[in-house]
């Protein structure tokens, strides 16, 4: 059986272009939410430093992680991310150990 693959990713925005990555992922998260193996999928902002955006994802696997990185919008993005960020991503995973919250 395939293990969970979760992680937080922290995305810190060069502050003149906070605004414009809110609303490039948003327009992401319901599309996300949707995809064959994405259990959790929450795009966060820091109220102290709005230039800082988390991202909390649970997905089935890593494959199906593989299969949301490689979608045109996700591919495109990544080619550009310096454009919006101020450093590369950090990224934390996570281990599960309460189950999923998504479907109650």
């Amino acid at each position: 059986m395939s293990e969970q693959y979760a992680f937080i990713l922290k995305a810190k925005t060069r502050p003149e272009m906070a605004e414009a990555f809110e609303t490039l992922f948003r327009a992401y998260v319901e599309p996300s939410r949707q995809e064959p193996g994405c259990i959790e999928y929450h795009m966060l902002r820091d109220k102290a430093d709005p230039s800082l955006f988390v991202f909390y994802e649970v997905w089935a696997d890593k494959a199906a992680l593989d299969v949301h990185s490689a979608l045109p919008h996700m591919v495109a993005f990544f080619e550009k991310r310096m454009d919006y960020l101020e450093r590369e991503f950090d990224i934390q995973l996570i281990d599960m150990l309460s189950a999923s919250s998504a479907n109650r």
